[in-house]
């Protein structure tokens, strides 16, 4: 199995590997173009977005300046707003789904490394996926950690930090973020 392979099926993976390094390299040149293209340029963002993200819907939005480690592994839906100064590093991937809101300075992180320090010096780590249900808002600044789900309809408040599962029609909100209320 090759290390890009075992970052796809979710294994730890070497990411000084050539391969690796060279998909996340083909990135940073689509982000690079995106994240200078003028405003008013429409066409040229959209185009560039595509490349960047594959299958993303015309009726979604993403506003530079925007980050991420591969692009491919980014899964958006319908009606998708993920505003200024984002970061996704998705190589373990990430679903958001129909109709959500991604607040401004967000960063949502699937690489997880070692915990044992002398692994960690090593260059591995693995990817835990990360969905977002539909019709989600996550405020400004929000940071969602490795293998984390959060459910439909649910509402993470601005700054918090979410290091488990948030279940459907919550608000939560905190670091570590805590559901306050049900909104159903």
């Amino acid at each position: 199995m090759t290390e890009m392979e075992k970052m796809l099926a979710g294994e730890r993976y070497d990411y000084s590997d050539p391969e690796v390094v060279e998909r996340n390299s083909r990135a940073h040149e689509r982000l690079e173009r995106l994240n200078r293209i003028p405003h008013r340029d429409t066409a040229a963002y959209r185009n560039a977005l595509r490349e960047l993200i594959p299958g993303i819907p015309d009726s979604s939005s993403v506003i530079a300046p925007f980050f991420c480690d591969f692009g491919f592994r980014i899964r958006i839906g319908e009606y998708v707003v993920i505003n200024y100064g984002c970061t996704l590093l998705d190589c373990g991937g990430i679903t958001v789904g129909d109709h959500t809101l991604i607040g401004p300075g967000c960063r949502i992180c699937t690489p997880q490394h070692p915990i044992d320090f002398e692994e960690r010096r090593k260059p591995v780590e693995t990817g835990l996926p990360i969905t977002i249900g539909e019709d989600c808002w996550l405020g400004a600044g929000v940071t969602v950690c490795p293998g984390v789900r959060i459910g439909a309809r649910s509402i993470i408040g601005a700054g918090s930090v979410v290091v488990h599962d948030i279940p459907e029609d919550s608000l939560a909100a905190g670091n570590p973020a805590v559901v306050k209320r049900k909104l159903r």
